[in-house]
């Protein structure tokens, strides 16, 4: 076919022929390789499509772009073998679009593997520490793996360009200059991404984690290589560097288990009989859906000028239940002691005394009536 459209266009200049014989090949090779990809993939979607998994659907869903662009490329491959100014033009350019494609699809094929292994960790069920901390590592080593690979595609991309070669060469003969630049160059980023396996391997934070952070209390959204994004209880987002969960102190109430303790402090008069006030605990906590039935302990913790101090001590599953469990005791129990013990509401007590004899001795009295004399004259 390359021959016979060759020789209808003999009357026209040997460059022009040539670079119209190249624009078709490379078209037609492209759109077979369009219609082939399009015929493959429908067939992919209708066999995944009656399995019951959905990692299939998802790897076919995020390989169908890159792949479609390595078939056009390949199209064009198998039509440049016929048209000689196509090879010329297919290789001047390939060694920047090959390994272009070929990250794109190793990028594609990572990130629907980390979905794929994601949706096996599911974190809406009560105990969900393993599938976190699954969550956590698979995000963070797909990133640290997306860098890498990004990485050498631009290097492969590079020393495709004959100067940059010679150029890298060149560098390689002072090494020790070389190192010291690109260390310093590279010390921010090769700094985040030693933080980012650090974290992956020391897992001081896991994904859906609740922290105490600045005095804010929040949950891990998303762990970066360089940065963190706490949600906070009101909504708002605190953008934490990755360095600062590996070398300061914070509060994870979630490292372990999701298990928590806590406490209500009731002040009331020292009259208050506490025997009766803690069947009354008893009752309320045993009867409350949100308690986890692991403690709950009523003790007199103190005892000052004016009120008793009694705590009130509870567990739930996780630190927001055990937030609601407690307002929900401290209201019950000042309710009942309200309505049904009010002698034991805190008083402030005073005591009269016989009135203080504020009569003037009679050197004082002396004294004022001089001073009165003194002022009337």
């Amino acid at each position: 076919m390359i021959d016979h459209l060759a020789t209808m266009l003999n009357g026209l200049p040997d460059w022009m022929r040539q670079g119209f014989v190249a624009l078709v090949a490379g078209a037609a090779g492209a759109l077979v390789a369009l219609a082939i990809h399009r015929v493959m993939f429908r067939v992919l979607q209708r066999i995944t499509a009656r399995t019951a998994s959905q990692s299939d659907d998802i790897i076919v869903r995020h390989i169908r772009r890159p792949t479609r662009w390595a078939f056009v490329a390949l199209g064009i491959v198998l039509a440049a073998r016929q048209a000689p100014a196509l090879k010329d033009f297919w290789d001047s350019i390939s060694g920047f679009v090959m390994p272009l494609l070929t990250g794109w699809i190793a990028i594609a094929i990572l990130n629907a593997l980390v979905e794929a292994m994601t949706l096996h960790a599911d974190i809406t069920v009560e105990d969900n520490r393993q599938a976190r901390r699954r969550r956590t590592r698979l995000g963070i080593f797909g990133r640290i793996i997306t860098f890498v690979i990004v990485f050498l595609v631009v290097a492969l991309m590079l020393f495709s360009v004959p100067g940059v070669a010679k150029v890298g060469a060149t560098l390689m003969a002072s090494a020790g200059l070389a190192a010291l630049a690109v260390g310093a160059a590279a010390q921010p980023a090769l700094k985040a991404l030693i933080a980012g396996f650090q974290m992956a391997l020391t897992e001081p934070i896991s994904i859906d984690d609740v922290v105490i952070l600045d005095g804010e209390w929040g949950r891990i959204e998303e762990i970066r290589t360089t940065y963190v994004v706490v949600v906070l209880w009101d909504q708002r987002r605190l953008v934490v560097p990755t360095n600062r969960f590996l070398e300061e102190t914070f509060q994870n109430w979630t490292k372990t288990t999701s298990q928590l303790l806590g406490t209500v402090m009731l002040y009331v008069d020292h009259t208050i009989d506490v025997p009766r006030l803690r069947a009354e605990y008893t009752r309320q906590i045993e009867a409350h859906r949100l308690w986890d039935r692991r403690a709950q302990v009523l003790q007199v913790t103190d005892c000052k000028e004016m009120t008793l101090e009694i705590r009130l001590l509870m567990s739930a599953k996780d630190g927001p239940t055990l937030f609601d469990l407690r307002c929900a005791l401290r209201e019950g129990m000042m309710d009942y002691i309200r309505r049904e013990m009010p002698e034991a509401l805190s008083r402030r007590r005073t005591q009269q005394i016989a009135p203080v004899d504020i009569t003037p001795s009679p050197a004082l009295a002396e004294l004022f009536s001089a001073r009165r004399s003194v002022d009337q004259s």
